[in-house]
């Protein structure tokens, strides 16, 4: 039905339109009695065989939804209705911020693919507290980044803000420094950086009664020196593990119109990269750290193939979108 009938309809619109469209619908249906448990019955699968037990928490699935997609917390309960293991919100920064100028979210239907240059549009981390604080059941990962203005030498002071005003409320934290959309973050990924940011957050979250795990989550385009670079990092600061990959600029192959817009491309295009990179860092350490997979999954086997590389888990973001919330289903039956 999606695929045949909601696609078709939903892709004659502006993508971002779209989007907004869709979180309304979804929110709006799940007021009428009883369809949440509906839809809950119709895509959720309870199985021991999806049970995981990854950095300490329990996931009913290894099928979790990547952050992008709910950036305010505003409908992680609804979406777990649809059969993830996790929901992942953000990316949340200090202070809200509208982003990049409109237009920019484009979807290359030949390609399977999205573009989009949001820039960390999001109303901030307090007003996201507010929230999750009637969470009871979902289990929330949060990703988190530097506010545009907030210049690089002062970006840890952005994410130990992050860190303090939503601990209580997540179950665990993403370190964003690979987004290609906000000016000069990416080489915050360089080694003295970057450790600087994980010791600190470390640091504090050691003084926790109740420790979270802290993840990182990497570009797809680092070179192999630079992974082996986040692979020393990892092991220095004793972060929890990697979230491979973000979105790419690499635009090879690509045969869409919108191939040339700027900003971060995900979907089909990225699936092979991401796998690649989960293979090398699951070898290279050794299978030292937890890997959440994510990039171009479209398929039970694109989910298969980042696990059989060393991830653990996997998220799903533009596949969602393409395939629609079938998918989650599909992965889950594949993985019984």
């Amino acid at each position: 039905m999606y695929k045949n009938i909601l696609k078709p309809i939903l892709f004659l619109f502006d993508p971002e339109w779209t989007h907004h469209f869709v979180f309304k619908l979804i929110k709006l249906i799940h007021f009428i009695p009883g369809i949440g448990l509906i839809i809950k019955w119709f895509y959720s699968i309870n199985h021991s065989k999806l049970n995981r037990k990854v950095f300490g928490l329990n996931f009913k699935s290894p099928v979790g939804l990547a952050a992008g997609f709910d950036k305010d917390a505003k409908l992680y309960k609804e979406l777990n209705n649809f059969g993830f293991g996790f929901i992942e919100i953000g990316t949340v920064t200090p202070k809200s911020q509208y982003g990049n100028p409109k237009k920019r979210l484009f979807r290359l239907v030949e390609d399977f693919a999205l573009i989009n240059r949001m820039g960390f549009n999001n109303e901030g981390a307090d007003s996201i507290v507010k929230r999750l604080k009637s969470n009871k059941n979902v289990l929330i990962g949060v990703n988190i980044g530097k506010n545009k203005n907030t210049p690089n030498n002062k970006a840890v002071d952005d994410y130990t803000y992050c860190f303090e005003a939503l601990f209580e409320y997540i179950d665990y934290f993403v370190v964003n420094v690979s987004s290609p959309n906000t000016p000069n973050l990416r080489d915050l990924q360089d080694k003295e950086p970057l450790t600087e940011i994980l010791t600190v957050l470390q640091s504090l979250n050691n003084k926790k009664g109740n420790r979270k795990p802290i993840l990182l989550k990497i570009a797809p385009d680092l070179n192999e020196s630079e992974l082996i670079d986040i692979i020393d990092i990892i092991k220095l600061t004793k972060i929890d593990g990697v979230i491979a990959s973000n979105t790419t600029l690499n635009r090879e192959g690509l045969i869409s119109k919108n191939k040339n817009e700027s900003g971060g491309l995900s979907g089909k295009p990225l699936s092979k990269k991401s796998t690649e990179i989960i293979r090398f860092l699951s070898e290279k350490s050794k299978k030292s750290f937890p890997i959440i997979g994510v990039g171009g999954i479209h398929s039970p086997e694109d989910a298969k193939d980042k696990i059989n590389a060393g991830a653990d888990l996997v998220q799903l973001y533009t596949g969602f979108i393409y395939e629609g919330p079938g998918i989650v289903k599909k992965i889950n039956k594949s993985l019984i």
